[in-house]
Formats: structure tokens, C-alpha cells, sequence
């Protein structure tokens, strides 16, 4: 499905990130493997992890090189997708996986905690996709992939800045499907459930969160990568600004927000009429705070 394409994939030296790049080199395409191989925190770099998924799929028999730029950076981000052109000629597709983890409960964030987690995943995203845009645009073909998470979709303790890049990473996605439509530029998102180190620092302290990761380990990153392929391939030509979501041998296809139930009141409103009138109809649709791990079952199907 991706014969002839040419597809970088960020935060691809292990993980998600790794499977999606085995599987569009399996289906044909000439991978940009980017990894700055840090920490799930964003500490370090070693160029190994990119390396080694290269390496898999030349052993295979596909075609693949190693970057490390950091897609925190503009310009380094400019270098990731000039690589795409200098070894391959050209670019069809980004998948935005790159990613780090500051998990802290909101009123102990730091501000540096806040700003690398942004930096790294609403920023990166911005920035590759600005990268790869206008070659897009010349050539009127190209496709965005973005990451997001059911953190941002629905909501997470302890990762206010995840959760924050994760929801403005599917208004990005959307922006860009609505301003490069006419040049048939697609944009989407996926968020993945599968198990990776970046959620390897869940707790097991008690049987019933044992359980749970249990559960969770036995999904899987490669479960992922199909869709993802299948996204940037043509055969996904008519499908634009969605969010799918995809748990084990599940896949999703997410609400958006829409209107959900309105009151009016001919003469308008006052803080006492919305207190007493107002509001109370409008109660009975709320959407209850819940924790992501709470709304979708962790039982893999």
C-alpha cells in the first residue's frame, strides 16, 4: 500500500514509533527513522535506537535511514524532512509519534515540566508539519499522521501537560486538514492504547493495578502501526481530519465536539436565572468526570 511513498515517522527507535516504521517499510515505503533516543522524560541522546530499527528493516530488505535531530526545534525539525528529500527525493507522509513524559499532579508542575512536555509534543508536531507543508503543497499530495491520547480526549490525573498538547494536537490536525484540503493534503490522529515505556511507569503497587497492567501488556504496539499505514496510504484518500482510536484489535472512530443540549431564554440571562433555570436543564447531560483508564474498559477484546 505504500509502494513509492516516502514516510518519516518521529519518536520511532522503539515503541509505537518503531512498529508503525516496520510496517510502512513492510508495505513499501522508504522510512525516515527519527529518534533523539532520550529518556521517557526527554533526558539524554543515543543514536543506537534509530539505528537499530534501520537496521531491521535493511535486514528485511527495505529501504530506511537513522535521523536524531530533535523535533523540539524548528530548524531541526527542517533537517529531519530534508533528510526524506536528500535520501529518497521526496516526501508523502509524517507520522508525529515523538514524545516525553513529566508527569506531576497540577499544582506541583513546574514550569519547565509544562514547556518540555509542549515543546516535545504540540510544538514538535507544529513544527514537522510545517516542515513537510510545502512540499505538500507543490506536489498536491500528503499525509499527516499526529498521536494524540485519550489523556487529552477525555482527561488523566497527574499529566495536565500531556493532556493540554494531546487535545490542541487534534485542533492542530484539524486546522491543517481545513486550510490544505484543496491541495489534497490529509491530516488525522490516532490515539493509541497498547503498551510501551512511555506508560511503563504505571503503578503496581496493589493486585488490582497489577491486573490492570496486565491487561494493558497485552496490547501491543504493533497493533497500531496498520492503521497508521493505511492512513497515509491512498486508499485512505477520502478520509481527513478524523480521530480514531485504537485498543488491541479494536479500532475507534472518536466524537468531535458538537453541540450535545441548549436552553434559551427569549429576555437573556442573569447569573440568578442560570443558577435557577438554566443549568439545571442542562445537568442532566453531563458528561461525568472520569479518568480515561475508567471510560474505556482496560479489557483488551
Amino acid at each position: 500500500m505504500m509502494q513509492g511513498k516516502v514516510v518519516v515517522v518521529t519518536g520511532a527507535g522503539g515503541g509505537i514509533g518503531r512498529d508503525i516504521a516496520l510496517a510502512m517499510a513492510a508495505q513499501g515505503a522508504q522510512v525516515v527513522v527519527n529518534d533523539i533516543g532520550t529518556s521517557t522524560s526527554g533526558e539524554g541522546q543515543d543514536a543506537g535506537p534509530a539505528q537499530k530499527v534501520v537496521d531491521e528493516i535493511r535486514a528485511a530488505g527495505g529501504q530506511a535511514v537513522a535521523n536524531t535531530d530533535s523535533v523540539a526545534e524548528a530548524a531541526a525539525a527542517g533537517r529531519i524532512v530534508q533528510s526524506a528529500l536528500d535520501h529518497f527525493g521526496r516526501i508523502d507522509g509524517v507520522v508525529n509519534n515523538a514524545g516525553i513524559l513529566r508527569d506531576r499532579f497540577f499544582h506541583k508542575m513546574s514550569l519547565d515540566e509544562w514547556d518540555a512536555v509542549l515543546k516535545v509534543h504540540l510544538y514538535g508536531s507544529y513544527y514537522m508539519s510545517r516542515a513537510a507543508a510545502n512540499h505538500f503543497k507543490e506536489q498536491e499530495s500528503g499525509a499527516f499522521v499526529h498521536m494524540t491520547s485519550t489523556s487529552g480526549l477525555i482527561g488523566n490525573f497527574g499529566q495536565a501537560n500531556y493532556s493540554a498538547a494531546k487535545l490542541a494536537l487534534v485542533a492542530l490536525s484539524k486546522s491543517i486538514a481545513l486550510d490544505m484540503a484543496k491541495f489534497h493534503v490529509r491530516s488525522n490522529c490516532i490515539a493509541p492504547f497498547a503498551w510501551s515505556r512511555m506508560i511503563g511507569s504505571i503503578p503496581t503497587d496493589t493486585p488490582e493495578q497489577q491486573a490492570r497492567v496486565a491487561k494493558i501488556q497485552q496490547m501491543t504496539p504493533n497493533k497500531i502501526a496498520p492503521l497508521a499505514v493505511y492512513l497515509l496510504s491512498d486508499a485512505a484518500r477520502e478520509v481527513n481530519a478524523q480521530v480514531f482510536a485504537v485498543r488491541n484489535n479494536e479500532i475507534f472512530l472518536m466524537s468531535q465536539p458538537r453541540p450535545v443540549r441548549s436552553v434559551h431564554r427569549s429576555e437573556g440571562w442573569t447569573p440568578q436565572d442560570i443558577a435557577a433555570h438554566g443549568m439545571p436543564a442542562l445537568k442532566s447531560s453531563f458528561v461525568p468526570m472520569e479518568r480515561s483508564g475508567d471510560v474505556f474498559s482496560w479489557d483488551p477484546v
